[in-house]
């Protein structure tokens, strides 16, 4: 399984319709709900999305994802939770 690149900041940029927080589209998130949606589409739209990150935004994706990805939950909503 492979987990959503979703890292709980969900707002979209009004030029790209890129989300701010993952990059994708509003289509690749319906498209990643989909039950039917192959490992290997969401593995290369993960690559895909990697590449429309440059810079601190893709350094903060990286270790967000990667820690919703070994713990299950985005830094984002981990913080929210000490609060």
């Amino acid at each position: 399984m492979i987990v959503s690149p979703c890292i709980s900041i969900c707002k979209t940029d009004p030029s790209t319709g890129y989300c701010y927080g993952c990059a994708r589209t509003i289509e690749e998130r319906k498209i990643w709900k989909q039950p039917e949606t192959s490992d290997e589409w969401k593995e290369n739209n993960i690559k895909e999305i990697k590449e429309r990150l440059s810079g601190w935004q893709l350094d903060s994706f990286n270790e967000s994802y990667e820690h919703k990805k070994n713990n299950g939950i985005s830094l984002f909503k981990k913080n929210l939770t000490k609060e």
